[in-house]
């Protein structure tokens, strides 16, 4: 069985490494999704909120069994994208990349 500490570890490294370069990609994702980002703020606190739970994730792979109360909010925050992002999907709501985040999430 895989152990708490390697699954959160890598889920928060992963997401790290792919939310962190968002902060520079603001333009861009509007020009290949678009329309145009027209609310900046949403975009930002998207990946701010998303940036803290991947640390959080870190910080219960340090010491699973001290800090499980967290695990509920952090599968919670998992779901909450994945589930969503088949929905949207479904509806043709959102690109093919968009869904493959939301699958990744529904994995971790």
């Amino acid at each position: 069985m895989i152990k708490a500490r390697v699954v959160f570890g890598a889920a928060g490294s992963i997401g790290l490494l792919m939310l962190l370069p968002m902060y520079f990609m603001f333009e861009k994702t509007g020009r290949d999704y678009p329309p145009p980002i027209t609310h900046p703020e949403f975009y930002y606190g998207f990946v701010g909120v998303a940036v803290a739970w991947h640390i959080v994730f870190l910080i219960i792979a340090r010491d699973p069994v001290r800090h499980r109360v967290f695990m509920i909010p952090a599968v919670v925050e998992k779901f909450s994208f994945g589930i969503a992002a088949l929905i949207l999907r479904a509806q043709g709501r959102i690109p093919g990349p968009a869904l493959a985040g939301g699958i990744l999430d529904l994995v971790w």
